[in-house]
């Protein structure tokens, strides 16, 4: 797990910047790896270890937006708590497209997952990819159509209408 702690590092401060302490996020991520591993094995660490990372830092993220900062009890507020604006049928709308994602990501043939999983959310280059995984950049390219292709493909089965990629 050491050698992914650059990476890990790394891609942690681009996608988060300096919002959290990247070295608590880092720290828990691999006790969590580490119980996960004492419990059973672990097919795919590195990826384990990202995605717990990325749940850990979410976690703060939305703890720190609902929990309000107070010096004291006193100064409680329930307006600080009830956000009227809040716009819970997007949040909910959002949650179930995530949902939908990754359901159509998980029915993607393994090899093409892989590949689909380090370009779009880890944020690899083609050539990273490749090396990553021991196969051609042109293989690459490949997989990563055919994988975009397939997850379009199964929103359209289940009725999600198309939105622009970023």
């Amino acid at each position: 797990m050491r050698p992914h702690e650059p990476m890990l590092r790394a891609w942690l401060t681009s996608q988060f910047r300096d919002d959290f302490d990247i070295d608590d996020i880092v720290q828990e991520a691999f006790l969590r790896v580490l119980k996960a591993r004492a419990q059973g094995e672990v097919r795919s660490p590195k990826a384990f270890l990202f995605v717990t990372a990325r749940n850990i830092a979410l976690h703060h993220f939305r703890r720190r937006q609902l929990v309000p900062k107070m010096d004291s009890a006193s100064e409680f507020d329930v307006a600080d708590v009830l956000d009227e604006n809040a716009d819970v049928p997007h949040a909910v709308s959002r949650a179930q497209e995530l949902e939908m994602l990754t359901q159509a990501i998980q029915a993607l043939p393994t090899r093409c997952r892989q590949v689909l999983t380090l370009r779009r959310i880890y944020g690899m280059s083609q050539k990273e990819v490749a090396a990553e995984l021991g196969i051609a950049v042109h293989t690459v390219e490949i997989q990563t159509a055919l994988g975009l292709k397939k997850i379009g493909r199964y929103f359209k089965e289940h009725d999600v209408p198309p939105r622009p990629l970023r």
